[in-house]
């Protein structure tokens, strides 16, 4: 039974469309359960209407043309009550309703279980046979795992408003999927799939009768790949700065005798053919990373992937080579590494789309630096005959939409064009401060961790970075920066903003944000060795930091020190001892450096219960918004599962803003926010009414606050605030908010969303 199960789930992973996942379905849970019929009804839309979709056993005729009400029926009550039901004597219940052309008057058992996604019933699959018997507990466990695995195939319907249930399962109409927003903004394009050639499991074992002639073939291919890897580095130089261009280097050198290019050498040395060595050395290495634990390093193994399919290319090139390209391209593949991004002119890319990856890999921090809207994660998107079909990508969503209905298409038409539009206006306030009607100050600041990122927030009028990752470039290399190498990275950052401070957060790894080369392996990584608690392991590598930050910052003084996932007066007494201890040493060396303003991040639940004490401390206070909600709501942000119950309005959370606010006001300290929070106008006028005088932001947001901020008298924000209180659901107060900002003269344009 288990392995009917398993069969089961892989053939509708398999399925192209959902009509064939639901035939899958109905045929195997029938013959797994060996019952006379099953059947599976889907709910219409808003008016839950149940349409039956496919049977075997009952009349095939009325597919997608019977249709029930709500409350119609054993599969209405199924539904109504969202838990499965088993009955015998099926017909003798007050429920049961009979439709003479179905068929199914013959049949006295009835079990029913609801489909489910996202706390909403999507449908109902039932098994019906003659006898009066009910059916047993396995037969229970067989329907609700096939339940439970067609919920997923439906899940992309949710997304899906007023589609006829009918047309679902015609693959050339309109499909919305989802994924991971990981790069802001709207693409349209034609999708162009990123293919390798074959795959390694598909290069036949091969013997030959001359190594030396295979070797030749080898190095002469690997010489190609070499030259290849400079060509995309060289693309993208103008693009990218020199850390982010140094990975090419790190996939070259992947390829020295010492590394995976000797292992290939060896095997064709032994009398292998140079294909054959290089797919199963290259298989084995995809292997061993796939399997690891460490999301960064899970990571990794797209890279070793796409760099073994180049090498095979060069080996055996195709002669298909693309000529004609769309105007406008969709890069698709199924994992998206940094070297697509070299093969295509980066004008000519409108968005990426990765089935595999999160917006944690490599892809997707240049895809940000880059402005490219990209979504990662779409893992039910099907490459097959995708090619050249035109694609909308919603980067704020997260959202693939192919075949768009001509009102959709329409409509992000009109949404890229009023964003152009939007943009161009908003340019005028670029060098405008964020002042309300009525003479209250915002301080608008830019979060950073790339070089370009300084450029963007400087063209949209930041003033300063209030939160720069310097765990980005720690990220983007394969060891360690040395203390000069951090030195010259940091001061570009201080130089680019001067005279206007940049806030530097210390490094904060660990969670999802590993380094390949300083393993850490936990079961809860968001709840261990993360953050602050690294840094006061290892203080060796703390002032080393510090004091790359300070002197960076001789001659400039704008430098300001943050420290992240602090949860105690111990770890600030800690940290505070070890900065002045390395800014003692710097004067000592020769330096003029003051010491620089030293603030506490406020993203554990912890620090917001000390946030008095931290205060009368520290020098500023700046609350971590996104790791903030996250722990008071318990809930992985990342995880699709449960990311509706992440709510940045959630009362809980505005409660323990206001704490943090008022408590640094009673010491007089400066309090910030910087997150994804900021960057929601509605939730930025909450902020600002709170206390909160400096926010920082991503740069496409920034503009869009700045506006709301400048036509809204403080007054009336703080009026806003005041009538949120009574607002239990998260939902209600978001709609309430936006709602009275359009009511009190506010562009609704400006209120779109910016960020997910």
């Amino acid at each position: 039974m288990l392995q009917a199960l398993r069969k089961l789930v892989q053939q509708v992973n398999n399925a192209e469309t959902l009509d064939e996942a639901l035939r899958t379905i109905v045929e195997g849970v029938r013959a797994a359960v060996e019952t006379d019929a099953c059947s599976i009804w889907l709910r219409d839309g808003d008016s839950h209407q149940l349409t039956l979709m496919a049977t075997e056993g009952l009349s095939r005729e009325l597919e997608k043309k019977l249709v029930l009400d709500a409350d119609q029926g054993l599969v209405g009550w199924v539904a109504e009550r969202e838990e499965p039901i088993n009955l015998s004597g099926a017909a003798n219940h007050p429920r049961y309703h009979f439709v003479k052309a179905l068929g199914e008057e013959s049949f006295d058992a009835f079990l029913g279980a609801p489909i489910m996604h996202a706390g909403k019933v999507l449908g109902v699959i039932v098994v019906q046979h003659r006898s009066r018997k009910a059916f047993d507990e396995e037969d229970e466990s067989i329907i609700i795992t096939a339940s439970a695995q067609l919920a997923g195939v439906l899940a992309y319907a949710e997304v899906v408003e007023n589609e006829d249930l009918q047309r679902l399962g015609e693959p050339s109409k309109e499909r919305i999927y989802k994924g991971l927003a990981s790069a802001s903004g709207i693409g349209v394009g034609r999708a162009v799939v990123l293919s390798s050639q074959k795959d390694f499991r598909s290069v036949p074992k091969r013997k030959v009768s001359d190594p030396d002639a295979e070797l030749a073939a080898f190095n002469g291919a690997l010489t190609e790949l070499r030259t290849e890897l400079e060509q995309l580095a060289v693309s993208l130089e103008e693009e990218l700065n020199r850390e982010e261009v140094a990975l090419f280097d790190v996939y070259a050198r992947m390829l020295d005798d010492q590394a995976i290019g000797g292992e290939i050498v060896r095997r064709i040395e032994a009398g292998y053919a140079a294909e054959y060595a290089t797919a199963r050395v290259f298989e084995g290495h995809v292997r061993v990373f796939t399997n690891m634990d460490d999301e960064y390093l899970r990571e990794r193994s797209a890279d070793v992937r796409d760099l073994g399919m180049r090498l095979l290319a060069h080996l055996a090139p195709s002669v298909s080579e693309r000529k004609d390209l769309p105007e406008r391209c969709v890069l698709v593949a199924r994992s998206l590494v940094a070297t697509h991004l070299g093969q295509i002119d980066h004008k000519r890319i409108a968005a990426l789309v990765s089935l595999k990856g999160s917006s944690n890999s490599h892809v997707a921090i240049l895809a940000r630096a880059m402005g490219i809207p990209t979504v990662m994660g779409c893992e039910e998107l099907q490459l097959k005959d995708l090619d050249g079909q035109e694609l909308i990508i919603d980067g704020y969503r997260g959202h693939v939409i192919l075949n768009a209905k001509p009102q959709i298409r329409e409509h992000y038409n009109e949404v890229v064009a009023q964003a152009a539009q939007l943009t161009n206006e908003l340019r005028a306030l670029k060098n405008l401060p964020a002042r309300t009607p009525d003479g209250k100050r915002l301080i608008l600041m830019a979060n950073t961790g790339l070089a370009t990122d300084a450029i963007q927030a400087k063209e949209v009028g930041a003033e300063g970075a209030g939160l720069y990752r310097t765990e980005i470039p720690f990220i983007l290399k394969e060891r360690f920066p040395s203390e000069r190498e951090q030195s010259r990275i940091y001061r570009q950052q201080l130089i680019a903003f001067a005279p206007q401070p940049v806030t530097m957060r210390t490094l904060d790894v660990g969670g999802d944000k590993p380094l390949n080369y300083f393993p850490i392996e936990e079961d809860n990584p968001f709840l261990g060795w993360r953050g602050i608690r690294i840094s006061l392991d290892h203080p060796e590598i703390f002032l080393g930091q510090v004091r790359a930050m300070m002197s960076a910052s001789e001659g400039l003084d704008n430098l300001k020190i943050m420290l992240p996932m602090i949860a105690s007066m111990q770890e600030f007494d800690r940290a505070e001892q070890l900065i002045i201890r390395a800014h003692e040493e710097m004067l000592a060396d020769g330096y003029d450096i003051k010491l620089p303003d030293i603030g506490v991040m406020i993203e554990v639940p912890a620090a917001v219960y000390l946030a008095d004490r931290l205060a009368k401390r520290a020098a500023f206070l700046s609350v971590g918004s996104n790791d903030l909600i996250q722990y008071l709501l318990a809930v992985d942000r990342n995880n699709e599962r449960v990311s509706n119950v992440y709510e940045s309005y959630h009362p809980a959370v505005l409660n323990a803003l206001q704490h943090v606010a008022t408590a640094a006001a009673k010491e007089g300290k400066p309090v910030s926010l910087c997150g994804e929070l900021a960057s929601d106008p509605g939730a930025a006028v909450l902020l600002f009414a709170m206390g909160y005088r400096y926010l920082s932001l991503n740069s496409y947001a920034l503009p869009r606050v700045k506006a709301v901020i400048r036509q809204l008298p403080f007054a009336d924000m703080q009026e806003i605030l005041a009538l949120t209180a009574d607002f239990d659901r998260a939902s209600e107060l978001r709609s309430f908010v936006a709602s009275e900002l359009i009511k009190r003269g506010v562009d609704p344009l400006l209120l779109s969303r910016v960020t997910d």
